[in-house]
């Protein structure tokens, strides 16, 4: 710090010098010559060259008084100068101390200055944090490696380290910080501390989150819209009133009781594509409305006792994957029946499709209080899980395709409804534990 302090003041000097007006140079130049000009005779005198005469006593009276106008003039502006530049300093300061977190350590990384907005956000007082290092801060959530990297940054390449951070408070809730290091060091360039400033933005990463929340949901409808819709739309309703048709025209061109009456219970098929075409498109409205309905402003979500084993049945019941689906009781929960229906289909759907197996299953069972979602497919440990639930996230060389929001959304909703989700591989596949309390 004081290396920078020094250079930073050398170039100050030379500021001053090149920010006088046009008066402040016309002033400084008179004053030069002036000084010159005396120093010159009096250096002639002394030698001898010139004689001592009245006329070179009024003359360096005379240069005396000529050289104090031009000299306080500039003397002036320099202090304007310097108090204008305090001045500036204070205010950069300020506006540090009313906008960021600053600290300050020994070369040990033990704190000894912080500013009142580092105290406010932290919530320890500044008695509590002198001597400590950063590690009382520490969230737990960042690698060993990232602060090797502020280290080398700050001491090997003597540069300004960069980093969105994670810290966690005294009443141990995490904020997130936008942090600028540098190592600090004195006039040899030993090395004595750190300089840090840090800006808060924990409203604004919560923002963020919300924001690609939402959009998630939206996307997650949009796919509904896109796919699950065309079933209703394009395959049940189409066909049942093609099939329809054709049976009404024989029944009109008929004349025979017998037949009319054998093309009238064919109507049976047609009329049941119908019921389901329009089932389908049902359920996927009712999906899609539910997902809208979490983007709103402040929206709660709305829920209300079912049975779980009923609704997920019901759910799976036009699905061509039922049969490989093997629920338990489950007992009654406040859900959301569309939105936690379609958090388990996503489950399930991922337990057959990341499955090698040639008899595949997915058993949907109650342990303890917990809902468990098994499969006999690849596995996924704890980890992966974390990873793959990150929207449009997919397994690196993974040769299925999917738009990476699967997890993400069945995650969201189960949080939407106060639930946690965890992951463990086992023998046989993948065990997905649902903590409804």
């Amino acid at each position: 710090m004081a290396s920078v302090t020094s250079c930073n003041n050398t170039h100050n000097k030379f500021i001053l010098m090149i920010r006088l007006d046009t008066k402040g140079i016309i002033a400084l130049a008179a004053a030069v010559l002036i000084m010159l000009s005396f120093f010159v005779v009096k250096t002639l005198v002394m030698i001898d060259w010139v004689e001592y005469i009245p006329a070179v006593e009024w003359f360096e009276y005379l240069s005396v008084i000529g050289f104090m106008p031009p000299f306080f003039y500039v003397l002036y502006q320099v202090i304007q100068h310097q108090r204008l530049e305090t001045i500036k300093k204070k205010t950069l300061q300020s506006i540090l101390d009313e906008s960021c977190l600053v600290s300050q350590t020994d070369r040990k990384g033990k704190i000894i200055e912080v500013n009142e907005k580092f105290c406010d956000v932290s919530g320890y007082k500044k008695q509590e944090l002198l001597g400590k290092d950063h590690n009382i801060l520490n969230s737990g959530i960042h690698p060993r490696e990232m602060w090797t990297e502020m280290y080398t940054v700050t001491m090997q390449y003597k540069a300004i380290w960069h980093e969105i951070v994670t810290n966690r408070n005294k009443a141990g809730e995490n904020y997130i910080v936008d942090s600028y290091i540098m190592a600090t060091f004195d006039e040899t360039g030993k090395h004595t501390g750190f300089l840090s400033v840090r800006q808060d933005i924990t409203e604004l990463m919560n923002s963020l989150q919300e924001v690609d929340r939402k959009n998630a949901y939206l996307e997650h409808a949009a796919k509904i819209l896109r796919h699950d819709m065309h079933s209703g739309i394009n395959t049940y309703i189409p066909r049942g009133i093609s099939s329809l048709d054709r049976r009404l025209e024989k029944i009109q061109k008929s004349i025979d009781p017998k037949a009319i009456y054998r093309e009238w219970k064919q109507l049976e098929a047609p009329m049941k594509l119908l019921k389901e075409g329009i089932h389908h498109a049902q359920r996927v409205y009712s999906g899609v409305k539910e997902f809208t309905n979490l983007v709103k402003q402040n929206a709660v979500m709305d829920k209300a006792p079912y049975v779980l084993y009923d609704i997920l049945d019901k759910h799976l019941r036009g699905t061509a994957y039922r049969g490989q689906v093997q629920i338990q009781d489950l007992g009654t929960e406040d859900v959301n029946e569309s939105l936690f229906c379609t958090a388990i289909d996503n489950l399930i759907r991922n337990g057959l499709r990341y499955n090698d197996n040639d008899t595949k299953y997915v058993k949907i069972y109650k342990e303890d209080t917990d809902i468990i979602v098994e499969d006999n497919g690849r596995g996924m440990t704890q980890e992966e899980f974390e990873e793959l639930s990150k929207p449009y996230t997919r397994k690196t060389g993974q040769k299925e395709t999917g738009s990476g929001l699967g997890l993400n959304i069945c995650v969201a909703i189960m949080r939407e409804h106060g639930f946690t989700v965890t992951c463990e591989k086992i023998e046989t596949g993948t065990k997905i534990k649902i903590k409804v309390v």
